[in-house]
């Protein structure tokens, strides 16, 4: 029997080791042969560990320069003329947008996922336009593309990037159900509250608002125990430096707890979840806090208020307001234990009802189906 080759792409090692194992499992156990393209980093072994085959390929997700791009989208179409798979699975926007345009030049059946619009787009001016270009010719093959929330779905088929039919809602990337889930609560105690930010440390992810949010709430006499997690990335043009990072802590403020492999643990240990995005596809640290069964504070933004009930599982707030943060997290510190436990109850519903990873897998794997025997002989 003819071997089954899945080629699936993003960024970086990062993003498919914690955002798509499950899918990869998945595939593996269907019997495809699952080839992965991403930029190396500390996450190699764990995709290796996955099953998946590893191809490093050096996309710098921040770059400009038009010979680096042009390599970019010669390396796949190198690779995916090498390989023929019978299909491209694209996340992230460089992987989108080369890696189709590459598979779309050899007819290979293209999968694409819009996992949030990314600062290029969402600033606008002539970086905005050349990107919705390629969007459109990227996507105009494409078999299906994939948004996040119903807000990106919207703004790509007004603006002709997409065609309807095209289109498919996710729930995010899904959570693993079984391995993010809650621990045995403990009784009231004398702590102080712990709030956890778990998210890149970038302005755009409302890092600022966070800690000023932390400093209204303990002038409040609010005793809180506010920790930021989440990795530097320096070369994102939102990166907040490390040594603004660094005065929090002198401060006071915050404790940073930098980039962990599992977090698991992090989650468990607190009280609230908090992320005052300004903008997201489905921001998965609140779907793992759901699943772990937390209440959250998250901004009345595209793809942050899907994943709240107001006032059942946590509150919504305005992007951009610390103050309203602030005043969120003073009513959850105001209720009682038992009412808090009941919120992050409600969580877990939520999760299990709307965000199970399995939903995901589902819809590519049914995807898949769906391509002609003819898309496979015809590479």
């Amino acid at each position: 029997m003819e071997t089954r080759t899945i080629v699936l792409s993003a960024n970086s090692a990062w993003n498919v080791a914690n955002f798509r194992g499950g899918l990869v499992r998945e595939l593996l156990n269907a019997g495809y042969r699952v080839v992965v393209l991403a930029s190396s980093d500390r996450h190699v072994d764990r995709v290796r560990a996955l099953g998946c085959e590893w191809i490093s390929l050096n996309i710098n997700a921040h770059g400009l320069n038009p010979v680096d791009e042009l390599r970019v989208f010669a390396r796949y179409f190198q690779e995916l003329r090498r390989l023929r798979p019978v299909a491209f699975l694209g996340f992230t926007i460089k992987p989108n947008i080369y890696g189709s345009l590459a598979a779309r030049l050899l007819r290979i059946p293209v999968f694409n996922n819009v996992s949030g619009l990314g600062a290029t787009f969402l600033r606008g001016g002539w970086l905005r336009f050349v990107t919705k270009c390629l969007y459109r010719v990227a996507f105009s093959s494409s078999h299906r593309v994939f948004f996040q929330n119903e807000d990106d779905q919207a703004l790509f088929v007004q603006e002709g990037l997409v065609h309807s039919a095209q289109s498919s809602l996710l729930p995010g990337s899904g959570v693993d159900l079984v391995r993010f889930s809650p621990g045995s609560a403990a009784g009231p105690h004398g702590r102080p509250m712990v709030i956890l930010m778990a998210a890149r440390m970038l302005w755009d992810k409302g890092v600022r608002e966070f800690v000023a949010a932390v400093r209204t709430l303990k002038e409040r006499g609010i005793e809180c125990d506010a920790r930021l997690l989440g990795f530097v990335d320096a070369a994102n043009p939102s990166a907040v430096p490390r040594e603004q990072i660094a005065e929090w802590q002198r401060e006071g403020v915050v404790t940073y707890f930098g980039e962990v492999d599992d977090v698991r643990p992090m989650i468990s240990d607190a009280d609230v979840v908090v992320l005052p995005s300004y903008r997201e596809g489905t921001p998965r640290s609140l779907l793992e806090a759901l699943a772990m069964g937390k209440p959250v504070v998250t901004t009345d933004a595209p793809g942050c208020r899907n994943v709240v009930a107001e006032g059942v599982n946590g509150y919504v707030v305005p992007v951009r307001n610390s103050v309203a943060i602030a005043d969120a997290l003073f009513r959850f510190a105001c209720l009682s234990y038992d009412q808090q436990i009941a919120m992050g109850m409600a969580s877990r519903e939520v999760a299990e009802l709307r965000y199970d990873e399995r939903l995901v897998i589902g819809a590519y794997l049914k995807g898949l189906e769906e391509l002609p025997p003819r898309a496979a002989k015809a590479l």
